[in-house]
């Protein structure tokens, strides 16, 4: 299969495409087409597991470019801890993607991604550019810990992480570098795809992105769609999933996995402040703007980078989108509210992002309530994307809730190390010349 930037002047193969990460124009590397699974496959889902689910997804997307026995190793490595689909209420479900080793979504994407890295870069010297609203950067970090031949750089902004986050990102040490940024996400992703893009430094290394703007991020992220499904599929039910929506990326995948054949009823695109998205579903305008800080800070995003995937997936057609997609935004407000809620009423304690994903699924519900012609409301199960463990967020948590949260052992782990990171402004000069140094 033949992968194609979004701006259309590149083509080239999966091997390229995951070691370039950003192709040449700019764009974002999609495959040419998205490839069907057959009838089999979905009425044997709920009997595989997810390792079995892995592979088979991931073999559509990686063809012949990597043989049956390597790409079974991955997957069996990558997925070895439990993404349970946790009953919240008769209607709701949490997909608890917080299990793997940095407690967050994006352990799944980064550590299948540092191993295909490893697997087709032949043994050549590699920096790897991360920028990171939280957790991207301790997943990216853990993912490539240690592996030989790849430097790993982490763009972070400076003040806007938890503390616990900052720990996670800025205490490897080794092949893993910490870079604080004065300033927000978008400036961190904007110094990202410039040093990606940079020939100069392209010259002198072999440089390669780990956010989700490479697609190897996003395919191992369809995964969990596929393994949620498998185990709701029992209820007879229409599924539609809420994704707390910052760069886009989780939901990008979700697509993908509908693409392949996956009957998901609907999408929520549930964001927080940070309102790109719903305001182009309600305008017909996309229109980026400066990230706001928030509680929920690893969706404080104002550009999307994957927005640029799903307008190719949609063939930048608003009228496509909404049939697929419902997005709305929610205030820290709303947030702290529902968390409160939630635990009340369930006594189930979701992270500021699973919160905001709750909130859509509420108001997506509201809609179908008032609409008097439609009942695909009694039929449909709500899957809220619960993307990192509450004490990834004690702060926030217990202030809000107002109890004590316990911190896991591989995470209370992280606070007892020390700090490295180097300050820099948002430069992009600044941060060439350090990379330049750089051996």
């Amino acid at each position: 299969m033949k992968y194609i930037s979004t701006r259309k002047q590149e083509e080239t193969n999966i091997k390229t495409a995951i070691l370039k990460g950003l192709a040449d124009d700019g764009g974002l590397f999609m495959p040419e087409y998205i490839p069907q699974l057959d009838a089999e496959f979905f009425e044997n889902l709920p009997n595989l597991s997810l390792q079995e689910i892995g592979f088979k997804v991931a073999k559509e997307f990686l063809g012949e470019s990597i043989s049956d026995e390597n790409l079974k190793e991955i997957i069996d490595e990558v997925l070895n801890f439990e993404i349970p689909a946790v009953k919240i209420s008769d209607h709701t479900y949490s997909l608890e993607l917080f299990h793997g080793p940095t407690m967050a979504f994006k352990d799944v994407g980064a550590r299948f991604m540092a191993r295909m890295m490893a697997y087709f870069s032949d043994g050549k010297p590699m920096k790897v550019i991360a920028a990171t609203s939280g957790d991207t950067g301790s997943a990216v970090a853990s993912g490539f810990f240690n592996v030989q031949g790849i430097e790993v750089y982490i763009l972070y902004p400076k003040g806007k992480v938890s503390p616990l986050q900052e720990k996670q990102l800025t205490t490897w040490g080794g092949n893993i570098k910490a870079l604080e940024i004065d300033g927000t996400f978008d400036d961190c992703q904007a110094l990202a795809k410039q040093i990606l893009s940079d020939e100069e430094l392209n010259q002198k290394f072999t440089l390669t992105s780990a956010n989700s703007i490479n697609i190897a991020r996003l395919i191992p992220q369809s995964f969990y769609y596929f393994g949620a499904f498998a185990q709701l599929q029992k209820l007879g039910k229409q599924i539609v999933f809420s994704v707390p929506s910052g760069n886009f990326g989780n939901l990008t995948a979700g697509l993908f996995a509908k693409k392949m054949g996956l009957p998901i009823h609907r999408f929520i695109a549930s964001t927080n402040a940070n309102d790109v998205v719903p305001n182009y579903l309600d305008t017909g305008n996309y229109e980026a703007k400066p990230s706001k800080q928030t509680i929920s800070n690893a969706m404080d995003v104002g550009n999307p980078s994957n927005f640029e995937r799903m307008k190719s997936l949609f063939n930048d057609d608003v009228s496509e989108f909404k049939k697929e997609i419902a997005s709305y935004s929610f205030s820290d407000e709303d947030t702290k509210e529902t968390m409160i809620k939630v635990k009340n009423d369930f006594d189930y304690i979701l992270d500021p992002h699973g919160a905001v994903a709750y909130l859509g699924l509420e108001t997506f519900k509201k809609s179908f309530d008032s609409a008097q012609d439609d009942k695909d409301n009694e039929d449909f199960v709500g899957v809220l994307l619960e993307t990192a463990h509450p004490a990834k967020f004690v702060e926030v948590v217990e202030e809000v809730l107002k109890v004590k949260i316990e911190i896991p052992e591989k995470l209370e782990a992280f606070n007892k190390k020390e700090k490295q990171s180097v300050e820099f402004p948002a430069d992009f000069e600044l941060v060439k010349n350090y990379l330049m140094d750089e051996n």
